[in-house]
């Protein structure tokens, strides 16, 4: 089962990159600006397990649930009762592109380096994912060390399967340094657990290397993340995130990235803190930004 509690400022950047990784072009790209979380925190702030919320606040609720059916299927309604056919939406994802070509997102310039996501090819990346499961920091709460039969089984259903979660390696300035899951959170079993709306978009993420860690680098790329998601996804209106109440520098990083506390949640391996950040309010502050 996915983590969800990857660590947010527990980042970590090998010292030199992996032979095997492309290196990204020279603007790299996802995540963030960002506030500094607390220095004793650095193994601590993996990126979470996605599992949601019971205790998600009530006046959150009420404006949830504005489902539709897709205009795929109102097209065929309407064609079978002889009414005009609609439209598909042109903005509409394709059954193949659930997460609008995550690999194609590019670089971005960060206030720490070019960041890139590059989605993962087993074959080149198991060893350092499963490397950076072991460290005790990341373990503490993905919960996947041991051999790399271990990652193996983690990454490969995501890899086989339809789309709806992307691992990537982040690459900082040519180097991985980080491992990331971009999901679709109202298509994951978190959407159980909390008011979830269509195409809520969610992310988990570790720091590799402890030299990364305690040192604001979670915070920077999870901004640039965050961005980079409602930048090309323009049917998403909220990111998602479910870290463990327990890995306070994770969450504060979460809170420094823009992202805003809306409930605490039981999952089904954590009690965890469900944030959002959304893109109503990134949209606002850069407009006051702009005055």
């Amino acid at each position: 089962m996915p983590p969800t509690d990857a660590s947010t400022d527990a980042d970590t950047t090998p010292t030199a990159a992996d032979p095997h990784v492309p290196t990204p072009p020279v603007e790299h790209s996802d995540s963030a600006a960002g506030a500094d979380s607390a220095e004793g925190a650095e193994g601590a702030e993996n990126a979470e397990h996605t599992r949601s919320a019971d205790g998600a606040d009530s006046a959150d609720f009420q404006d949830t649930l504005d489902l539709r059916l897709p205009d795929e299927l109102l097209a065929l309604i309407a064609g079978q009762d002889g009414g005009p056919r609609l439209t598909p939406d042109p903005m509409a994802p394709t059954e193949h592109d659930l997460l609008d070509d995550v690999g194609e997102w590019g670089p971005v310039t960060t206030p720490s380096g070019v960041f890139q996501l590059i989605p993962v090819r087993i074959e080149r990346d198991l060893a350092l994912i499963s490397r950076w499961m072991n460290d005790p920091a990341v373990s503490a709460f993905w919960e996947l060390a041991g051999t790399d039969t271990v990652t193996a089984e983690h990454l490969s259903p995501q890899l086989e399967g339809d789309g709806r979660s992307v691992p990537c390696l982040g690459v900082l300035d040519g180097a991985p340094m980080s491992y990331w899951e971009i999901y679709r959170a109202d298509l994951d079993p978190l959407a159980r657990h909390y008011p979830a709306r269509p195409h809520d978009t969610g992310i988990h993420l570790l720091i590799g290397g402890v030299a990364d860690r305690g040192r604001g680098l979670g915070t920077t790329l999870l901004t640039a993340v965050a961005d980079l998601v409602l930048d090309h996804r323009p049917r998403c209106a909220r990111v998602i995130a479910e870290p463990d109440l327990r890995n306070t520098p994770s969450v504060s990083a979460f809170l420094g990235a823009g992202f805003r506390f809306f409930a605490e949640v039981d999952l089904p391996d954590k009690r965890a803190a469900l944030m959002v950040r959304d893109r109503a309010l990134r949209n606002a502050l850069q407009a006051s930004h702009s005055l």
